[in-house]
């Protein structure tokens, strides 16, 4: 699973402000990274029938234990509500031990411009 495409839970207006959230995980160990592996379907799941989810895609790097998310959100609100909810609360949380390094980014972008590009996503998470 090197990459999950850009899915559209809901389709944002056109021309309107989203919340942009990117993160980078690398896990300690191969092992965490096949855990990281194993919990993903369920996620992602969650987010195909999230409230106020606009798109997400994931790029998985299991080899080098580094896996990449990126998703456009209608609010902060909208994403903080679905990273507290569902299967996404106990999978953070089960797999924090795991993670040697986890880095975030967050800013706005209009709707027109999704799916934001992967180069801008690293860009911003190096």
């Amino acid at each position: 699973m090197p990459t999950l495409p850009w899915t559209t839970p809901n389709r944002p207006p056109r021309s309107t402000e989203v919340h942009v959230f990117a993160s980078r995980f690398e896990t300690r160990t191969l092992w965490g990274a096949l855990k990281f592996l194993a919990r993903t379907p369920a996620v992602w799941r969650q987010v195909r029938g999230a409230p106020g989810a606009y798109g997400a895609s994931l790029k998985a790097e299991p080899l080098k234990r580094t896996f990449w998310t990126l998703s456009a959100w209608e609010s902060p609100e909208a994403l903080k509500a679905f990273a507290r909810s569902g299967t996404h609360a106990p999978t953070s949380r089960g797999l924090a031990a795991q993670m040697r390094d986890a880095k975030f980014a967050a800013w706005s972008a209009s709707s027109d411009d999704l799916p934001v590009s992967w180069t801008d996503v690293r860009r911003r998470l190096t």
